[in-house]
């Protein structure tokens, strides 16, 4: 018997997109609580839904551990969590009431619960957390577990009859290396190597060094960890890498932080944990064009083993970057990706269409920049309003038939934009034919210079030119004919 359960409410399958990409991380942030209460002499079990098929497969398990408080906490580290996406928010539902219906008392401490925590109290939750949640969770099981009144606790969400009590939350962590390590013992990730292995991609294991953002993009919500930026020691995130390398054989991973190495020198010490302890990686990250033009920062980065970097690129027009209040500029993109691709680390460029007062011009001079810089990788969306930002306060009042989408591929404009969702969702696809056009003309170039060292996805790319081309020219017309909203 085991005294908390620990699950979630991500299910790779719910979401087509996430699920065919072959791709899925454990979650992390769920490792890391069970682990915190692990180490306060908790006896923990972590049911992982990431790869099942339904919420129902949690109940067998419940029976057999029979625990009396299970916790619903989901990985705060993964982007997709904090859209709420409503698949995801019916298997928690069902989740919470097959725990209500085993004499469970439920915690839940998520990003869709802070935002609806009256949805989820309704469906039986009996408490929720909101923010980072490892200290609010151990106070209140404390309290459950001595029969001490826990309505004080900061961070707690609760009935009382009728009426609901919100208290402030709890101040969120400073010193991040107090925290053990998630408990990677505690889910079987040879199921996670398998499905990559069977995409062709070698394994790879998420990374947090960091908690929340001190930027103030005003389309960015930060539920979980707020607006604040703590890190861990580059000594407690080398320790944590080289226990994932001797214990699972895992050498790459992914930092999943929304900016990686923000504090000032933390990259250039990273790299020389790293070589103390001969650690060989590679990683990936997320960042911004401006902190990555900073001193040696790049330099730093591709010797410790950085292979790809995400930016936030957003969009070409510098009318809508200075409208989102995202205090970069295009030239700052260029400049970002030219240095990038010098030292052989592969450029993605997150892209973001539909913002409030977007143009014609202002979709061209985007696709400009994809076609001229040509990223090596390419994630293009439409704007999404997320709740506790000043975009959705804008436009709130639109959101009355749809304030979440069903899954990451969902695409569907929530509010009146310049265009229709149809016209952004065939925009969407022409953006990308009109990428791999570009890919696959750079190819061409280099495979003239150099015959003999083609690889199959050269080949591939300048083979499939021949379906882009007229497909990207058929949307181009399409596109042409859809009137914008106020036609």
């Amino acid at each position: 018997m085991l005294d908390v359960v620990f699950s979630h409410s991500y299910y790779y399958k719910f979401d087509s997109k996430q699920w065919s990409n072959k791709t899925p991380y454990p979650p992390l942030g769920t490792l890391y609580a069970a682990s915190y209460l692990r180490e306060n002499n908790y006896k923990v079990g972590v049911f992982d839904a990431n790869l099942l098929d339904s919420p129902i497969e949690i109940k067998p398990y419940l029976e057999t551990q029979k625990p009396k408080i299970f916790v619903l906490y989901d990985d705060g580290f993964n982007y997709l969590t904090k859209m709420c996406l409503t698949t995801m928010r019916e298997a928690a539902f069902e989740m919470i009431k097959i725990a209500k219906n085993l004499n469970c008392k439920v915690i839940v401490c998520s990003s869709d619960s802070t935002d609806h925590y009256k949805k989820y109290l309704n469906t039986g939750a009996d408490f929720i957390i909101q923010g980072e949640g490892e200290i609010s969770l151990k106070e209140l099981i404390d309290a459950l577990s001595n029969d001490k009144d826990s309505t004080s606790i900061k961070g707690l969400v609760f009935k009382n009859e009728a009426e609901i009590i919100k208290n402030p939350k709890h101040p969120v962590l400073r010193d991040l290396d107090m925290l053990p390590m998630p408990a990677w013992d505690l889910i079987d990730l040879q199921p996670y190597r398998n499905i990559w292995e069977s995409g062709g991609n070698e394994f790879t294991l998420n990374i947090a060094t960091t908690r929340g953002c001190p930027f103030k993009c005003n389309w960015c919500a930060k539920p979980i960890y707020g607006n604040r930026y703590n890190s861990h020691s580059p000594e407690y995130i080398t320790k944590h890498i080289k226990y994932l390398s001797d214990t699972y054989g895992v050498n790459r991973f992914w930092m999943c932080d929304d900016i990686f190495g923000l504090k000032p020198n933390w990259v250039q010490n990273f790299n020389i944990e790293l070589k103390k302890e001969k650690l060989s990686i590679s990683y990936y990250i997320q960042s911004r064009v401006d902190l990555l033009l900073k001193e040696d920062t790049i330099d730093a980065l591709a010797e410790s083993g950085l292979e790809e970097v995400w930016v936030g690129a957003e969009s070409g027009s510098q009318a809508i970057l200075d409208a989102m209040d995202k205090d970069t500029t295009v030239e700052q993109i260029y400049e970002a990706t030219r240095l990038l691709k010098e030292k052989n680390v592969r450029v993605a460029f997150f892209i973001q269409f539909g913002y409030l007062g977007e143009t014609k011009d202002d979709i061209s001079k985007t696709i400009s920049m994809i076609k001229e810089l040509v990223p090596d990788n390419l994630g293009v969306s439409v704007s999404y309003p997320l709740p506790g930002t000043k975009f959705y306060d804008k436009v709130k009042d639109d959101l009355k038939l749809k304030a979440n989408w069903t899954d990451s591929d969902d695409l569907a404009m929530m509010f009146k934009g310049t265009y229709s969702t149809k016209f952004y969702k065939k925009l969407q696809r022409y953006v990308h034919k009109e990428y791999r056009k570009s890919q696959a003309f750079q190819n061409i170039k280099k495979v003239i210079k150099n015959p003999f060292k083609t690889s199959k996805r050269q080949l591939r790319s300048m083979i499939l030119l021949g379906y882009y081309l007229p497909s990207a020219f058929l949307d181009k017309i399409q596109l042409k004919t859809m009137k914008p909203n106020n036609a």
